[in-house]
């Protein structure tokens, strides 16, 4: 059988107008701002003055196991089980974040999910879409030019400019920026200084555009922002440098959610987009709340495996706005639970179930963090595939059901909302049993005993080491005030260690914590582990090899 690509699948798809899919909300054509036919933005302020749908929503969040180079459909999940549910005539809205250029060109590819559980459209979203980014980018920018400027035109504030902490984006992948130096030639061009880039969804501003609630809110928060530290020591901010007016014009439309559809035409808010291996990896507050207000059910996602976006969905997200997920869709597949166990990738089709139960302890862990950590329902999906056998599958179902959660087969990538529905009957059933949410820790703990927390609960760790440099800074936040502040841990997506290459559940390994910087405006503290950077490189193929665009604008190579 020969498949589509998905950017075939979306491109064949008609689409309805996008009033269409507002009127789905209980929206009229004056309550949308329009982007074309098919997107559009929606202002806040309509949560207080349309009704909603006059129900408390179920909030559901879909995670994974680490991801692996097979593949698990986190987002393709996501939108299936959405359309699933409203196939089961419910009132949903799936809440999604926006792609970054960077992986589009680079190799992990959109965020639109595949298959037939797609947003459309496609190539708008995944490309620029209603230019949010560009606007994070440019407040980002703002900021970093106002700095220089400021120690250019006499340094009032005494900044050091040693110890300017404030970092320039750019939203692609570009190691040749991490490591710069600027104000070069002569006394007309600025002062010389040792700078960066950081890719713009790791941005702290993408962080406030995210867990802003208003724009008032958004000023605050980046008024927080600490940039530098002045000769004695003593933090500067950006409110200090007077930017946070300007920033917040940049992010004036940006903030309000995305509204587009998925191929079903259920409705989808697209919103914000860091990735949780360096940022918190949760579409926005805004978003989130607003799709919660609209709906019965709300479908959300976080970034990568359940170690990362789960445990910082629940901690930071959850925490700070209030939210509480009634259930959790933990997203794995056969191919990558052997994966794990030691095979190959052009090896994964063969049965190998002796591979299967060395890699599903991975799965297993993610199970108990969410079963006896956060104390949440949760429903395993399994993503099929044609070279699944019943005896891989049976043992994956039975594995889990001794720790008390169901495993269910999800084919909405082949068959849409109607693959879903068994995964979707089960969500129905999770929301159903009551439950409160469970943190790992408690913010009035000191900074160390928070990560430590983390990495032993969530990883599995035996303990935390870290360098001299974030021992001190961990001192320094305190003494400022910032330690009761959540922590945000920047760790390699790709294992539960700080180790991209332990596969599986590892057992007897440390986290080394190499780096702490402060997020003040999000509101939390950032613990930098192993080799995790901030702006990623491209690989040796990049996609963006792949991708062009015909005479008529038709884009081909985009998955």
């Amino acid at each position: 059988m020969v498949y589509k690509t998905d950017i075939e699948i979306a491109q064949e798809a008609t689409l309805q107008d996008i009033r269409e899919i507002a009127a789905k909300l209980g929206l009229e054509e004056n309550d949308i701002e329009l982007y074309g036919k098919y997107k559009a933005k929606l202002d806040s302020n309509l949560m207080k003055t349309k009704p909603g749908s006059g129900k408390p929503a179920k909030l559901i969040l879909t995670t994974a196991i680490n991801p692996t180079p097979a593949g698990e459909g986190k987002s393709t999940t996501t939108v299936g089980v959405s359309d699933a549910l409203a196939r089961l005539g419910k009132n949903v809205v799936v809440a999604l974040r926006e792609p970054s250029l960077g992986p589009v060109f680079g190799v992990k590819g959109g965020a639109t999910g595949g298959g037939y559980a797609q947003v459309v459209p496609m190539e708008d979203i995944n490309l620029h879409f209603t230019g949010d980014f560009h606007a994070v980018g440019a407040a980002n920018n703002l900021l970093a030019a106002m700095i220089d400027n400021h120690i250019y035109q006499g340094n009032e504030l005494d900044i050091d400019s040693r110890r300017i902490v404030w970092r320039r984006a750019v939203d692609m992948n570009d190691r040749q920026l991490r490591k710069i130096v600027n104000g070069l030639g002569g006394k007309s061009e600025g002062v010389p200084r040792e700078d960066g880039f950081d890719i713009t969804v790791a941005s702290e501003i993408m962080a406030i555009f995210c867990m802003s609630s208003s724009i008032s809110d958004l000023k605050q928060r980046l008024a927080k922002i600490v940039v530098a530290y002045d000769r004695k020591g003593n933090p500067v901010t950006a409110g200090q440098l007077k930017a946070e007016g300007a920033m917040a014009a940049l992010l004036k439309d940006a903030i309000k959610p995305n509204l587009v559809q998925t191929l079903e035409g259920t409705p989808a808010l697209i919103h914000g987009g860091p990735f949780a291996n360096i940022a918190h990896g949760c579409n926005s507050v805004l978003a989130t709340k607003m799709a919660m207000h609209f709906a019965d059910y709300v479908v959300t996602e976080a970034g990568f495996g359940a170690d990362l976006g789960a445990e910082k969905f629940i901690d930071i997200k959850c925490r700070q706005a209030g939210l509480k997920p009634d259930a959790i869709i933990i997203v794995a597949t056969v191919k990558a639970l052997k994966y794990n166990g030691g095979v190959g990738k052009n090896d994964l089709k063969a049965e190998n179930l002796e591979a299967l139960e060395k890699g599903i302890p991975n799965l297993l862990k993610h199970v108990e963090n969410i079963r006896d950590v956060f104390k949440v329902p949760a429903v395993v999906a399994l993503n099929k595939f044609v070279t699944d056998t019943d005896a891989e599958i049976d043992f994956v179902t039975k594995k889990c059901a001794e720790l008390g959660v169901n495993v269910k087969i999800s084919e909405v990538w082949e068959h849409g909302g109607a693959g879903g529905e068994e995964l979707a009957k089960e969500v129905i059933r999770l929301c159903d049993i009551p439950s409160e949410v469970n943190y790992t820790y408690e913010l009035d703990i000191p900074i160390k005993d928070k990560i430590e927390a983390i990495c032993k609960k969530i990883y599995g760790a035996d303990g935390v080491v870290y360098s001299h440099s974030a021992s001190k800074t961990i001192e320094n936040l305190e003494a400022m005030g910032y330690g009761e502040l959540p922590v945000c841990m920047a760790k390699t997506q790709y294992s539960l260690t700080d180790d991209q290459k332990k596969l599986g559940r590892p057992t007897g390994f440390e986290i080394t914590i190499r780096e702490v910087t402060l997020s003040a405006g999000a509101g939390f503290i950032v613990a930098v582990t192993g080799e995790i950077m901030k702006m990623p490189g491209l690989p040796k193929v990049p996609s963006a090899e792949h991708i062009d665009v015909d005479d008529n604008g038709v884009i081909s190579g985009l998955f």
